[in-house]
């Protein structure tokens, strides 16, 4: 990935939001159908019959060999999982990732799913975490440094949650590649880091630990699993820094409104 960040037109912004949308749409399939028993490989299906039915491509699928249009994560994975044979259980959280690419631009956004009796502590963590991803986004601004999406992040999960960041892993910039400049880490120190400016899109995704934040990547080359076994959670949105508001690109409106409709997910 270069370092060089490249700034975006409101037609590029554009172009980024659409795919923004067919993400949020298969999103919010995955909603509907979640329940014990399913597989990560059908869910995976499922997202992908969604982003080609809105004329555009899945953005993972084939991204640096990765088979798959679903990143799916579940308990003590935290990224990058691999759809499979896997049939979720009850107590399962599940985070879905996704991207669509069409028009020359992607799209990208991730959601982490209850599914049935969760345990009370575990449902806390995935609330954290969602309210983590727009305490970050609040910062998103023209002006602000990106220390100050990370620290606004680390301070509301670790100082005040005692649950732990993971370090390896962060966000990122978004537009004619997957990922691009800068790096946008879940961490960091007020006022530090690179100003922010209009033009900049960039995907926010807190990967927060229940446990400790080390991490290990398993031998199929993606995998990402805490290293102590403990439950992980990732919640994401693509958005371009604004100079009042951050812009959402992405939604997790459907997503939500699916979530709640379906008796086998655990709202938190």
């Amino acid at each position: 990935m270069s370092n060089k960040i490249i700034y975006k037109n409101e037609e590029e912004i554009e172009l980024i939001r659409k795919n923004c949308l067919i993400v949020s749409k298969a999103l919010a399939r995955v909603a509907e159908l979640l329940k014990p028993g399913i597989t990560s490989l059908e869910i995976d299906k499922a997202a992908e019959e969604v982003i080609r039915d809105l004329g555009s491509t899945p953005g993972f699928k084939g991204y640096g060999g990765f088979p798959a249009t679903l990143c799916v994560s579940y308990n003590d994975i935290v990224v990058h999982g691999i759809p499979g044979d896997y049939e979720f259980k009850d107590g399962d959280i599940v985070s879905v990732d996704c991207g669509s690419f069409s028009e020359g631009y992607y799209g990208d956004a991730a959601y982490t799913f209850a599914l049935g009796a969760v345990k009370s502590d575990v449902l806390e963590l995935l609330r954290v975490t969602r309210e983590s991803l727009y305490k970050g986004i609040e910062k998103a601004v023209v002006g602000n440094r990106l220390g100050d999406i990370g620290a606004a992040i680390q301070d509301y999960t670790e100082k005040e949650k005692g649950y732990s960041v993971v370090r390896d892993l962060v966000g990122h910039g978004v537009g004619q590649n997957l990922h691009e400049a800068p790096q946008v880490p879940n961490y960091g120190k007020r006022g530090r880091g690179r100003k922010l400016r209009e033009g900049l899109v960039i995907a926010i995704e807190p990967m927060i630990n229940l446990g400790r934040k080390e991490i290990y990547q398993e031998k199929d080359g993606w995998t990402i699993k805490t290293r102590d076994g403990a439950p992980s959670a990732h919640f994401e949105h693509t958005i371009a820094v604004g100079k009042g508001d951050a812009d959402i690109l992405s939604s997790h409106d459907e997503v939500e409104d699916n979530y709640k409709k379906n008796a086998n997910l655990l709202d938190f």
